[in-house]
């Protein structure tokens, strides 16, 4: 999922971009805790603070909610907390509190209220009518009961001291804030392979690019579009419409991060939001899976293996659109990801059933992290929204460490011609030629894989480029996939050593989803 074999500086994106994937964790239920009711001043533009402190010990409620009564006049409500990080033995988890925001709408699962979250990412937010911290949503700050809302997602032996103090400001509303969404087309090629990274994160949750400097990193990754996917929050939909253009289609999503596992709405509805609070026990997830295709969307589990608490997927797979088995530079937990994806798709063949297209995100977060390290490669109709999802449904695309890596697929037999994410209906003994045609891979290992496992591996020339062909049958291969690897690293710490010596093969360069191929009689 990432990478630190490129030298000191990859080692510490390994680090930091980890523990941001701690950030953002949810669900659970509510705790009756109050914070006093703030009234009013006699003066209309003075503020009113109240503060109110607690303890959690280990065990607590997924989730904290701090009531506060909001009256009327209220132009801004500001909110800060604190908890306290007391030391732990090694291998014991250590205070952890994430912090958000329902309104008078209320807490309901799914329900209207949510006007933001930021995770551990920030101590502070403040919301009002015209503009509001990112992560969070501006608009009317109405009277009624608001609940502040705790995510103690990990809490010491010691216990978890919280203080959280609200400011209440009064006065005249400022104008209405007006979203900009981005359209759903671009100027597309027709028909045609456009490459796009469905996993983003900005300063609207915890990363630490603007929506601007990600926009011009995809331009200049030589993405054709984007999937904007903070974390539990719509609050940046609004504002990429001027980053947008005819060269960059860029789709409103969501990271949905349960205590269970992340997974990625991608192509919401802009403004549409998806609640996170629940764990795979409360059979939650699949109404919020349904939202999402309700609006067109795609469910794709992330990280599946990712190692740290929260982010290992926990839900199963018969509810999701595709998966997201490479994340960021390549590592272990995406070999595991791959594994365990290519058992599923030999036993959904083996079965008749549904399978589960792949596809690989960057989930960059900040520098150095490359935008569109990994990214998908799809076989749209158009560069339109529906265009696009609709190719990463079909799984008819293919996944690539960067634009500089070109590949093709194809299977032909009996007159026929197929390619990545289609079926090749031929008779069961008639021969098929499967060829890959591979650019920018110096050194690289091709593999062959069918349901059998690994039937052809070839060698590229040190210039990279390269053409393979091999001859199967629909007897002997269900489907037919790729993988084009790199050189394998020699084991040298900071040397191009992302995986160790002991596997067979070096870090991926190139993915792609199966070529059916289907035996008549």
């Amino acid at each position: 999922m990432c990478e630190h074999g490129q030298g000191e500086s990859e080692e510490r994106n390994l680090v930091d971009r980890r523990s941001l994937l701690r950030a953002g964790v949810a669900t659970g239920a509510a705790t009756a805790l109050t914070l006093a009711a703030v009234s009013p001043t006699a003066a209309a533009d003075l503020d009113a603070t109240s503060v109110v402190t607690g303890r959690l010990q280990p065990g607590a409620a997924d989730f904290v909610y701090l009531p506060v009564e909001v009256p009327d006049g209220v132009r801004e409500i500001a909110v800060s907390y604190s908890y306290d990080r007391p030391p732990v033995p090694a291998g014991t988890p250590g205070n952890s509190c994430d912090i958000g925001i329902f309104d008078q709408h209320g807490i309901r699962l799914g329900g209207p209220g949510f006007r933001g979250w930021s995770g551990g990412f920030r101590s502070e937010f403040a919301i009002s009518r015209s503009q509001a911290t990112p992560g969070y949503l501006p608009g009317p700050v109405r009277p009624g009961t608001w609940h502040v809302v705790l995510g103690p997602y990990q809490v010491a032996p010691q216990g978890l001291d919280y203080r959280v103090e609200v400011t209440l400001r009064f006065g005249e509303p400022g104008p209405d804030f007006v979203p900009s969404y981005p359209p759903e087309r671009a100027r597309g090629r027709g028909r045609a392979w456009y490459r796009g990274d469905c996993h983003l994160h900005t300063v609207y949750s915890d990363g630490r690019r603007l929506p601007v400097e990600v926009a011009a990193g995809a331009r200049t990754a030589g993405l054709d579009f984007i999937v904007s996917t903070d974390h539990n929050t719509s609050a940046s939909h609004g504002v990429w419409g001027p980053l947008a253009g005819p060269d960059l289609l860029i789709l409103p999503g969501e990271e949905v991060t349960t205590r269970n596992g992340h997974w990625l709405a991608l192509g919401l509805p802009p403004g549409d939001w998806i609640d996170w609070r629940y764990r795979s026990r409360d059979d939650a997830y699949p109404r919020f899976s349904r939202q999402v295709r309700r609006g067109g969307g795609l469910v794709v589990p992330a990280h599946p293996y990712c190692p740290y608490i929260g982010c290992q997927w926990k839900f199963g797979y018969e509810d999701a659109d595709a998966v997201e088995v490479w994340n960021g530079p390549w590592t272990y937990d995406d070999e595991s990801a791959v594994d365990t994806w290519d058992a599923q798709l030999a036993a959904a063949v083996r079965h008749g059933r549904r399978w589960l297209p792949a596809i690989g995100n960057s989930d960059a977060h900040s520098v150095p992290q490359v935008i569109g390290a990994p990214h998908n490669v799809v076989l749209a109709e158009d560069l339109t929204r529906d265009g696009v999802l609709d190719g990463i449904r079909a799984g008819r695309s293919w996944i690539a460490e960067s634009s500089a890596v070109q590949l093709d697929l194809t299977a032909t037999g009996h007159g026929r011609r197929a390619g990545i994410g289609e079926r090749l209906a031929v008779p069961a003994d008639a021969p098929v030629d499967v060829r890959l045609t591979v650019a920018g891979v110096p050194g690289g290992t091709v593999r062959l894989l069918t349901d059998q496992g690994q039937l052809h591996q070839e060698s590229l020339p040190a210039a990279g480029s390269g053409t393979v062909v091999w001859r199967t049958t629909a007897s002997l291969a269900t489907y037919v996939r790729a993988e084009v690897r790199h050189p394998k690293p020699d084991g040298t710490p900071g040397k191009g050593n992302s995986m160790g010596a002991d596997l067979p093969w070096g870090p991926m360069a190139a993915l792609t989803n199966p070529v059916f191929l289907h035996a008549t009689e």
